[in-house]
């Protein structure tokens, strides 16, 4: 439960991040500010992406695997070669 509360305040923290960019975009603030900030909501939002992998790692991809169903490891390469792309 504490992660997920974790999560939600990360994706929150993002969500204000984007709409800061979006009011800077409209009162055309120097670009390279923006893309400094576009920047830090990337990063911010590859956070969220580890905590939630690290959860999806230790808890389903564990239970599949206990389980005997490691196809579960190839759905996980994937995923975390989507994330580092």
């Amino acid at each position: 439960m504490r992660r997920i509360r974790e999560l939600v305040n990360r994706l929150n923290r993002v969500e204000g991040q984007i709409r800061g960019i979006k009011g800077m975009v409209e009162r055309q603030v120097y670009c390279d500010d923006i893309i400094n900030q576009i920047a830090s909501a990337q990063s911010a939002l590859y956070g969220v992406a580890k905590l939630l992998l690290e959860k999806h790692m230790k808890s389903c991809v564990a239970e599949q695997i206990q389980a005997g169903d490691s196809e579960v490891i190839d759905e996980v390469v994937k995923t975390i070669f989507k994330l580092i792309k």
